[in-house]
């Protein structure tokens, strides 16, 4: 690859592209500030507060003086607290020396990605995917190999999917259940079934991105890979976070449990980036994972209650059609029935990236084109925000599709 024609941005970098959701979110918030009346809908952040006794350790923290350089990949109490959590939800023994702590989830995957990925290495990365996973791949210097996971599939990797996407180059197989954009979730025979492929090639690691683990609804049991097949736990990373169920995106706290021998070397790569999660955070993730955990099924039911009011009001519209998720706070509704209809202005909707950009400028309703994650005519909307801007946003969306023609 020749060098980028400003000699600054590097051959690597160049392989990469900036943060679609993140783009979205920016742009809705320029909206914002310059007058229109937007309902921005891209960003993946929860609308609900940190809990007060987390915030309140972070306080204490403060006070105690807990503001110097911790241990490099988290402190002693935190990784015991993330070693209970998964022997107590997951039934998956890590011991803390096998617990890997970092400035968030994608902070994790990246430092797992750069202490094993060479060139050439291949990661297979399941579509729809959350926007990061191929660029962080390629950053790392790895070649990300799409798979292409339909709508009449669940948006769910199949045995025979993964199958034909393994390789020798195959170093990683990156899951995430359940996932985003899509909100899909493998069952247990689902992961069982995967498994009995990935016990066929023994060269492969698996990477399961559980950061939505407990915002799942109606009669769906969240299972990780680990509970399902024990025997691929030396090379298999758990990965998770408090992100989302705690609502503390901004804390930048990410965990993990993986093999001994993979875990020192993301430390290695940790010491010589980050150094270290902020201490503050780090005590603010030991109490929520230690403290009260009875707010959890309370919010996951707000969640369903938006999911299922989004889901009813999109399946209304004209031209769209939504599938139901069993986790996490986004749905994937399809426009391939708008394709090639034209707005009261006469611009044609030819793709998922023309719905969104109309969309925008018609209803002020900001959402994420499909094209961002791997998968159209499709785009993302994230329901964690309140009833009412859900309903106010879902019949600007209807306004819009009726208007087409």
């Amino acid at each position: 690859m020749s060098k980028p024609a400003s000699g600054l941005e590097s051959e690597t970098l160049a392989r990469v592209k900036p943060s679609p959701t993140l783009a979205v979110t920016a742009r809705a918030r320029e909206l914002k500030r310059e007058g229109r009346d937007i309902i921005g809908l891209g960003a993946g952040e929860p609308d609900f507060d940190t809990p007060d006794n987390v915030k309140e350790a972070a306080i204490a923290a403060i006070r105690r003086g807990e503001t110097k350089y911790t241990d490099v990949d988290g402190i002693p109490e935190l990784k015991q607290a993330v070693s209970a959590k998964f022997s107590r939800e997951n039934g998956l023994d890590y011991p803390p020396s096998q617990i890997h702590v970092a400035p968030g989830g994608k902070s994790v995957i990246y430092n797992a990605f750069i202490a094993t990925l060479s060139s050439g290495d291949e990661v297979i990365v399941p579509a729809p995917y959350w926007v990061s996973y191929p660029d962080m791949v390629l950053l790392a210097g790895g070649t990300p190999v799409i798979a292409v996971c339909p709508e009449v599939d669940g948006f769910r990797l199949t045995p025979q999917a993964l199958e034909v996407a393994i390789t020798e180059r195959t170093r990683w197989l990156l899951l995430n259940s359940p996932s985003n954009p899509t909100g899909a979730a493998y069952s247990r025979d689902e992961l069982a079934a995967l498994a009995e492929v990935l016990r066929r090639h023994p060269h492969v690691w698996v990477l399961t991105d559980d950061i939505y683990e407990h915002l799942t609804y109606g009669d769906y049991q969240f299972t990780t890979l680990g509970q399902v097949a024990p025997d691929l736990m030396d090379r298999l990373l758990t990965v998770n976070g408090v992100s989302k169920a705690y609502a503390m995106t901004g804390w930048r706290i990410g965990y993990a449990g993986g093999p001994k021998p993979l875990i020192d070397l993301m430390r290695k790569v940790a010491g010589q980036t980050t150094t270290n999660p902020a201490s503050i955070s780090q005590w603010a993730a030991v109490e929520a994972l230690n403290g009260p955990q009875d707010f959890l099924p309370e919010r996951a039911a707000a969640f369903e209650r938006r999911r299922d009011l989004v889901v009813s009001m999109l399946n209304q519209a004209s031209g769209l059609r939504c599938s139901r998720p069993e986790g996490a706070f986004y749905v994937y509704p399809s426009i391939d029935g708008l394709i090639g209809k034209r707005t009261p202005a006469g611009r044609e909707i030819t793709s998922d990236s023309d719905f969104v950009s109309e969309l925008l400028d018609a209803e002020g309703v900001a959402v994420v084109q499909g094209e961002a994650f791997g998968l159209s005519p499709y785009f993302r909307i994230s329901y964690a925000t309140s009833d009412a801007l859900l309903e106010d946003a879902c019949t600007r969306i209807q306004r819009f599709c009726a208007a087409l023609s």
